[in-house]
């Protein structure tokens, strides 16, 4: 029988003597993006300089078996459906499947029904088009920028951390300055205008994902002798950090400032295992972000709340996951909230508030599947308070175990088989959802957006090429595949086909040399040599046409009648080998 969770959650007479001291409190989650455990000062990295962060840790609660997605949207996912991510069709984190089903309640949409206005800024990477953005999902107050990370195929043509252009509330706006500066400065200022009524801030940064791009100051912070055994890649990786942990700090310095520290929930937490870290300090776990591993997917996540006495250092060790989350919000704080969808999440409140909590000894699971379509047994592992069942064949006891180096599997065939059960019961829930068979589709012809700006980032191929980032449409990366795509209405369209975005204005066979390197930016963007494409294709609907490339055309513009409906959408870049490309963006607009 399928285990799930399904409450009304109200105002509870228990909530009140927390609220009211100061009234509904504020939140402020901080995520970052690809550290892990052990890239921390306060979790044992005897080289990162995290000092900011560690003083943040030494005064807040501590859940030390926090897990939650092996990679970076399906973490977020969880933490904002209270949902485990392949239900809500996040299992990956590019390719179409990282856009979070439009029917699913999410986090601001909660707060906004309680009265909480809302904010965002940084990495959102579970949506960038309608329905989908996070202005669509309940935030009032977005700085984004596009796609998984900066200067991935749906962000502004060639951001690279620095005075980037990102999208303001669906438009877009010039920054100066490093990006996540920028992203503190942002949702500093929404704190500050928003200062007199309570408030939720998502945080959501996306260094230290790489490339490996960081102000000078940062790089030089860890050059000298003591530093010298460590690869360089990953002394950028640490200074990116460094730079967050100052910016933590000036955020802190802003709540004292305003007076909202005592009333304000504050957050630090991370979305997946180390990118970079592993090989030197990764807080005695095994593997890192993608791995079905410890280290993959147990992450810090640090909670201070002075009106709610959440202070004082204290270590929480029961398993948790960050589809708790969400539950735990609307029972900690006496939100309304009725759950349209069964939720995975359990809430932590009697964690947090109770001395000898009764809490069971629940049974966990975390997969990687970065595919089209979810496969059962596809690096997964299930989790209780003392056991890990790595991929069906491995078993390891974490309480005796941390590093996961000791298979006992065939010592212990009884925990074996009762979570390789709980596995079999949990994969047939996707199964009874129908999961397997939906899809996101993007919304276009809408006055919500109208034109439409698509990337080959979400489009659905059915293996994987570089085509979905910025390099691989300067490289002219092969796929096939197509767009889920819904006209919201009958209508006459205009289909742009184009190989670069509109702002880069380049043609579609431009040549170009390769960006010129520079001490902060890791990694720049390659030659354009490619200039062979000589025919646009379009099919959906009952379009199916196509026109020869033109010498310096940037794009192609195929305009018909589309009545309102559900499509497949083909659009294709033919080369003078007859090779078949993405259109690397699509432009749709409804005349």
């Amino acid at each position: 029988m399928k285990k799930i969770i399904l409450l009304t959650f109200v105002s509870l007479f228990s909530c009140s003597s927390l609220l009211a001291a100061g009234g509904k409190p504020n939140v402020v989650f901080v995520i970052t993006d690809d550290q892990g455990m052990g890239d921390l000062g306060c979790t044992g990295n005897p080289y990162i300089k995290t000092p900011n962060i560690d003083k943040f840790h030494d005064q807040a609660v501590r859940f030390t078996n926090y897990h939650v997605g092996t990679t970076c949207a399906p973490s977020r996912a969880g933490i904002m459906s209270g949902r485990h991510c392949n239900r809500v069709n996040v299992y990956h984190t590019i390719n179409g499947r990282s856009l979070l089903f439009e029917d699913e309640v999410i986090l601001p949409e909660v707060f906004a029904q309680n009265g909480y206005v809302n904010g965002m800024f940084g990495k959102w990477h579970l949506g960038d088009n309608y329905p989908f953005r996070p202005q669509d999902r309940g935030f009032d107050e977005v700085v984004m920028h596009g796609g998984g990370g900066i200067g991935q195929g749906p962000d502004y043509w060639e951001n690279d951390y620095f005075d980037d252009t990102y999208w303001h509330n669906g438009e877009l706006q010039s920054y100066e300055g490093y990006c996540t500066d920028v992203f503190f400065a942002e949702a500093i200022k929404f704190i500050e205008t928003n200062k007199d009524k309570p408030f939720f801030c998502y945080l959501s940064l996306n260094a230290p994902h790489s490339p490996y791009n960081l102000p000078k100051e940062y790089y030089d912070l860890y050059q000298g002798e003591e530093y010298k055994e460590l690869n360089a890649r990953l002394l950028r990786f640490y200074g990116m950090i460094s730079n967050i942990d100052d910016n933590f700090q000036i955020l802190e310095n802003k709540l004292d400032e305003l007076g909202l520290t005592e009333n304000t929930i504050l957050i630090f937490t991370t979305d997946n295992g180390t990118s970079a870290g592993r090989s030197v300090y990764n807080a005695g776990l095994k593997g890192g972000k993608g791995s079905q591993y410890d280290g993959g997917h147990r992450v810090p996540l640090f909670i201070r709340w002075p009106n709610g006495e959440l202070t004082g250092g204290k270590d929480i060790d029961e398993l948790v996951a960050n589809y708790d989350l969400l539950p735990t919000f609307v029972d900690l704080l006496g939100l309304q909230f009725n759950p349209k969808n069964p939720l995975d999440g359990k809430s932590l409140k009697p964690l947090l508030t109770e001395e000898n909590p009764a809490w069971e000894n629940r049974i966990l699971y975390i997969d990687t599947q970065r595919e089209q379509n979810l496969i059962k047994y596809k690096k997964y592992v299930v989790m209780d308070d003392n056991w890990r069942l790595v991929d069906g064949n491995k078993l390891y006891n974490i309480s005796e175990d941390r590093g996961q180096e000791n298979n006992v599997f065939d010592q212990h065939p009884e925990v074996a088989s009762r979570l390789a059960e709980g596995y079999e019961t949990w994969w047939n829930s996707f199964l009874e959802d129908g999961v397997d068979e939906r899809y996101a589709y993007i919304k276009v012809g809408s006055p919500k957006e109208n034109p439409s700006r698509l990337s080959a980032h979400d489009q659905i191929v059915g293996r994987y090429t570089p085509a979905w980032h910025q390099h691989g449409a300067i490289e002219g990366a092969q796929s096939t595949g197509k767009w889920k795509i819904e006209f919201v209405e009958d209508g006459d369209y205009s289909i742009a086909l184009r190989r670069f975005p509109r702002e880069s204005g380049l043609a579609i066979n431009a040549t170009f040399p390769a960006e010129e390197g520079r001490l902060e930016v890791e990694q720049t963007a390659p030659a354009g040599v490619k200039d062979d494409f000589t025919e646009a294709r379009l099919y959906v609907a009952s379009i199916s046409k196509s026109q020869k490339i033109r010498d310096g055309q940037e794009e192609v513009v195929f305009k018909g009648h589309i009545p309102a409906g559900k499509y497949d959408l083909e659009a294709q870049l033919i080369d003078s080998g007859n090779r078949v490309h993405p259109a690397y963006y699509l432009y749709i607009e409804k005349l």
